[in-house]
């Protein structure tokens, strides 16, 4: 037990870089929170820092929710009482958790999309490429990321469970309830952006 709970502060903590805060006081001495949308994710960053430090930041988000399930979740040491794809998921989920609410800035972070990509990715890919190609398809008609994310959100619930109860692919009862939470948790976390959305006043891509 002792080394789950390592595993998950590790990967709380890997996590909770704030990539885009970071990104904001290195290139501009400035709370990215306190421009554009004011959110500390990439798109945020691409509006007020530009591409180059946008692509970065993704990618460290990305990365750290892969991270975390494939090589923090492998640091358990003595005997662990569930199965690795267990730890795999709670190393997953605690990196996301990070990224939503960092400790390292008054937990107060981004939404998690990229960091739940990451996650996916070391969980089970090929859901994840079919989910990536439905929600590309929504950016290029409508633009909107948070549109896209949160089609995103639902299409990945949608594809394993397919895979899952219709195509009788091997993924476990454990991974699809990770998918429904995780994919609920997305959408909450872009509640203000649905209501946006609604209201004809969210901000698309291309938008400064």
């Amino acid at each position: 037990m002792i080394s789950i709970a390592v595993i998950i502060i590790l990967s709380y903590l890997a996590g909770s870089l704030p990539t885009s805060i970071i990104a904001g006081k290195v290139l501009k001495s400035i709370d990215i929170r306190e421009h554009g949308s004011g959110n500390a994710g990439a798109t945020n960053v691409f509006r007020v820092l530009g591409w180059k430090a946008a692509s970065v930041v993704g990618i460290i988000d990305l990365l750290k929710g892969f991270v975390a399930t494939v090589y923090i979740s492998g640091i358990a040491f003595g005997d662990v009482p569930v199965s690795h794809d267990i730890v795999r998921i709670a190393a997953g989920l605690s990196a996301v958790i990070g990224h939503i609410w960092t400790v390292f800035s008054g937990f107060k972070g981004g939404k998690g999309v990229l960091t739940v990509i990451g996650m996916f990715f070391g969980l089970s890919p090929v859901s994840v490429i079919l989910c990536i190609a439905v929600a590309s398809t929504v950016f290029m008609v409508t633009k909107y990321v948070s549109a896209t994310s949160i089609t995103g959100a639902v299409s990945l619930v949608m594809i394993v469970a397919i895979r899952k109860y219709l195509l009788m692919h091997d993924i476990g009862t454990v991974l699809f309830i990770l998918t429904l939470l995780t994919s609920v948790l997305i959408i909450f976390t872009h509640r203000s952006n649905i209501q946006r959305l609604i209201n004809g006043t969210e901000i698309k891509f291309s938008d400064k």
